[in-house]
């Protein structure tokens, strides 16, 4: 322990000249409680928070990130979840996927993903994400998306590389929709993401919204999921009056009886909260970006060779 806090300790966040673009912020308390909600259910057996560089694995290439971890991107994070498994997808960046407004509007009689939940804003890892506040921009796929523009645009993984969730059996591609069209095999298939994700019906991908259904029904969202139903985060009432804002978008057989919704508790609101606000995007003097320059008075980083290693 005395080395690397001898090496890394006396790091301080990053600014720009004008000392206004400073990375990272310090967390919100909703970051920190759903920190400790987001440990406490056991996600960090299942996921990794750590992009690593591209001459040892091919994280970057998923779209994970676009540059690797550094020290810097975890000052404020006590503890850290680095991870050392991944049944699912690393999220380091997962903040950073989340769909701008205007990309995410809900279906009518739904909230919006803005209303759901808290966000982080662009650029800050730890921005204090409060209920309410604008998602970061990144591309995302909204509901209206074409799932066959999606599929041509993102090809699927290639055969044996894991992505950390099964692809979908032979017999689910088998049984078509009418019309020729399968559900499964239609289902937008992002960088990154596990495969296959379900978009038609759902918030936009990443949206607060589209969190709080993953984690109340995970496999609405993908059928090959082995992540569990987080339902205990949720309470189910009567409709008082006009259906809330925070009403999660369910369908089939996972939406509550006619007459009744489903709405976060504060402990989801805060899970959310904490996903949106991991975002390691932001450009750092210490690592290179992809297709950027070594960063100014440092070691340019080693070049990408030989075979990446595949997630744990």
């Amino acid at each position: 322990m005395v080395i690397p806090t001898w090496q890394i300790g006396h790091l301080n966040p990053e600014s720009d000249e004008e000392g206004t673009d400073i990375y990272p912020r310090p967390p919100s308390g909703m970051f920190q409680r759903g920190a400790h909600v987001y440990a406490a259910n056991g996600c960090v057996y299942c996921h990794s928070q750590q992009v690593r560089p591209d001459y040892i694995a091919n994280d970057i290439e998923r779209k994970w990130g676009n540059r690797r971890s550094a020290p810097r991107d975890y000052i404020f994070q006590r503890p850290v979840f680095l991870g050392k498994m991944r049944m699912g997808q690393d999220l380091a960046n997962i903040g950073a996927r989340a769909p701008a407004p205007e990309e995410s509007p809900a279906p009518a009689g739904a909230a919006s993903p803005a209303a759901q939940g808290a966000a982080a804003s662009p650029g800050a890892a730890q921005a204090s994400p409060t209920p309410g506040s604008s998602p970061a921009t990144a591309p995302a796929t909204s509901p209206g998306t074409s799932p066959a523009s999606v599929a041509s645009s993102n090809p699927s993984p290639p055969p044996g590389q894991r992505t950390g969730v099964a692809s979908p059996s032979p017999g689910q591609m088998a049984n078509a929709a009418p019309g020729g069209t399968n559900p499964v095999a239609a289902s937008a298939q992002t960088p990154g993401a596990p495969w296959p994700i379900q978009t038609a019906g759902l918030p936009a991908m990443y949206s607060a919204a589209w969190h709080h259904v993953h984690l109340y029904a995970p496999r609405s969202i993908n059928p090959d999921s082995n992540m569990p139903a987080y339902r205990f985060l949720y309470t189910k009432r009567r409709i008082a009056g006009e259906r809330s804002a925070e009403a999660l978008q369910l369908s089939g057989s996972d939406a509550p009886p006619e007459g009744w919704e489903v709405v976060p508790t504060y402990d989801a609101k805060c899970v959310v909260a904490y996903l949106m606000g991991l975002n390691q995007s932001h450009p750092l003097k210490d690592v290179r970006s992809v297709g950027g320059a070594p960063p100014t008075g440092g070691s340019p980083a080693p070049a990408a060779g030989g075979s990446p290693a595949a997630p744990k």
